[in-house]
């Protein structure tokens, strides 16, 4: 399968799936101005590789910031891993600043809302 390579912007995250070298990561800023046509090719690859994923996906939430659209679209990103993790292991890292109690509650919600599996880290 194709990687799905989206540079970061003022605007967007780092988006990185690559299931050659195992590479699967959301990073940086994510105040995109239309999230829902931002994140729409994000959702589709994953259900695309949820079809036949690799035996473990470990995939890195590292985000500094997250508007409220942009929140509702990663609800839908992570609701795809749930069904990655219908054919393979799946695990979440959330990565979250010590101060940043917003975006820990944030992946602590969303923990709860899916079948998947969440690290929480703490930097």
């Amino acid at each position: 399968m194709e990687p799905l390579i989206i540079k970061e912007t003022e605007d967007t995250p780092e988006i990185i799936f690559n299931p050659e070298d195992e590479t699967f990561k959301i990073s940086k800023i994510s105040v995109p101005e239309d999230a829902y046509e931002f994140y729409e090719p994000v959702i589709s690859w994953l259900k695309n590789y949820s079809n036949n994923p690799n035996e473990e996906t470990i995939i890195e939430f590292d985000l500094e910031y997250v508007n409220t659209a942009s929140s509702k679209q990663l609800i839908q990103v992570i609701l795809a891993l749930e069904e990655v993790a219908k054919n393979a292991d799946v695990v979440a890292r959330w990565y979250y600043e010590e101060i940043d109690e917003d975006m820990q509650s944030l992946g602590e919600r969303y923990a709860k809302l899916v079948d998947v599996k969440f690290e929480f880290i703490e930097i």
